[in-house]
């Protein structure tokens, strides 16, 4: 009688398995059928929200639906990461987040409410966003390697600033510092409009920051860009070269990202309709130069290895964070 029972309850569980599964993919063949959300962790304006908003566009285009980009700013980009997680994983809400607060925050800030890696499905790294070293235009050094020696020589004195504890241009400069033996001292701003003014008035002597920052400061003259953080130029500014170009930078390269996440629960079948979407847009002729006049390279691949790559880059992060002595907040 035991098994008898046993039988009938592993063919009901396997029932109401198989009922779950066509009920997902009856979901999934109809899905979209209303707007998603994109949800922005930073304010609008920005480098991520400008991009979200070309490739929503792209977006709406592919799945027929609307994209509607909400900012969620707060916590260095975390809060709007948080908010993802906890959205109801059927594929009506979407992140684009950058390497700060996938691969970055959880070694460098205290309560993070969420692992990237099990509570977001990763559908597929959409931008890279090399950072530019740029230093006052009419600055002494020309060069990375002559703004390493005059770190070196003057070590009270070189300053270099970045948006903010932790992000991927203050990393950058912290990686510089331990590859070449330098001693800039980071000065932490909280953003674009912060930084730069204070490179232009000579009270900090250079900082990382984005192509799209600095693109008409350097185009006029008032700032010099001395390297790019890729480990090869970039299209944008093919003269300048790259960090890893200047002696003791070999192999340099620390670059920020921007990619697509779920929430970890999203049903497979939708998480590849996202990503067929999201591959299809950012490989448009008209979408990449878009995104490659601020400075933001597509960079799409297959979710799978978009994982890996995630994994690797929290890897390299906190190798740096952790030979920095940078603590947690």
């Amino acid at each position: 009688m035991a098994s008898v029972i046993a039988r009938r309850a592993a063919l009901g569980f396997l029932a109401f398995g198989a009922g779950l599964m066509a009920s997902g993919l009856a979901q999934a063949q109809s899905y979209p059928t209303k707007p998603i959300r994109l949800i922005v962790p930073f304010a609008a304006g920005g480098g991520v929200d400008t991009v979200a908003r070309i490739l929503g566009e792209a977006l709406k285009q592919e799945l027929g639906q609307g994209v509607v980009v909400e900012n969620l700013p707060g916590a260095s980009g975390t809060r709007g990461a948080e908010t993802a997680v906890k959205a109801e994983p059927d594929g009506y809400t979407i992140l684009l987040a950058s390497a700060g607060e996938i691969a970055v925050a959880p070694h460098i800030q205290k309560g993070l409410r969420y692992v990237p890696e099990r509570d977001l499905a990763p559908i597929t790294l959409a931008v890279r966003v090399p950072n530019v070293l740029v230093v006052k235009g009419d600055s002494p050094h020309r060069s990375a390697a002559q703004l390493i020696a005059f770190s070196k020589a003057q070590s009270k004195d070189g300053t270099y600033s970045s948006s903010g504890v932790g992000n991927p241009q203050h990393l950058a400069g912290e990686l510089m510092n331990k590859m070449t033996g330098s001693q800039l001292l980071h000065v932490a701003y909280r953003g674009a409009a912060q930084q730069i003014p204070d490179v232009l008035a000579g009270s900090v002597t250079a900082t990382f920051a984005s192509y799209l920052a600095v693109a008409s400061f350097v185009q006029n003259g008032q700032l010099h860009a001395v390297g790019v953080t890729s480990k090869e130029r970039i299209p944008s500014l093919p003269n300048v070269p790259a960090l890893a170009e200047t002696p003791g930078l070999a192999n340099f390269d620390v670059v920020n990202w921007f990619g697509l996440f779920a929430p970890a629960k999203t049903p497979p079948a939708i998480l590849d309709a996202l990503h067929a979407a999201a591959i299809k847009a950012l490989g448009k002729p008209e979408i990449a130069a878009k995104l490659s006049e601020l400075g933001s390279y597509p960079s799409p691949m297959p979710a799978a290895a978009f994982g890996v790559f995630v994994r690797e880059e929290t890897v390299k992060f906190k190798d740096i964070v952790t030979a920095a002595g940078i603590e947690a907040q």
